[in-house]
């Protein structure tokens, strides 16, 4: 599981430069992966809270991000974003709203106004449901260093459109094989 979500991030994330500020993360080993594989929601909240607290420990210069993957569960699309409110939720209790952020990626993303079949959504598909935590600070120190920060989910959208669906389904396809 953390193999094929590094393999994701390296060679359609960083590949594709969807997220221009990735690669230095993962070259400087201040990324980590954990799989999670639990099944009922109260061992997920806790998981959720466990990356939270390991973001408060750790000090950036180690840990920058985190990844916590769910490959056996939260797969209905929907689910996963009721998880992802509770996930917001605990993050707002434990009084880092503001300190760390949550990206969500799942295997059928699909935003509100795109279609199913969008190549658009590929940019928050990934092989497993997860959840990215961000330390807001090192957020805004890298986009307060990069030319237009705010256009960058729409060149992401341009860059796959331009690929086309099937030359995206192709290189994921390479990416679950492992080649």
């Amino acid at each position: 599981m953390s193999a094929l979500t590094r393999r994701w991030i390296e060679q359609f994330v960083i590949a594709e430069n969807l997220c221009p500020f990735a690669a230095p993360v993962l070259r400087q080993n201040q990324l980590c992966i954990a799989v999670n594989e639990a099944h009922d929601d109260r061992e997920l909240a806790l998981s959720v809270l466990d990356e939270l607290e390991l973001m408060q420990r750790a000090p950036e210069a180690e840990l920058a991000t985190s990844v916590l993957v769910f490959p056996h569960t939260l797969q209905d699309f929907e689910r996963y974003l009721d998880f992802v409110a509770l996930a917001e939720e605990l993050l707002e209790a434990c009084e880092l709203d503001g300190i760390v952020q949550i990206a969500s990626f799942h295997p059928q993303y699909c935003f509100a106004d795109a279609a199913v079949d969008d190549v658009s959504n590929f940019t928050n598909r990934a092989p497993f449901p997860m959840l990215h935590f961000l330390r807001e600070s090192a957020l805004t120190r890298v986009l307060d260093n990069y030319p237009e920060p705010e256009a960058i989910p729409q060149r992401n959208i341009d860059h796959l459109q331009a690929l086309g669906l099937e030359q995206v389904k192709l290189r994921l396809a390479k990416i679950h094989a492992g080649t």
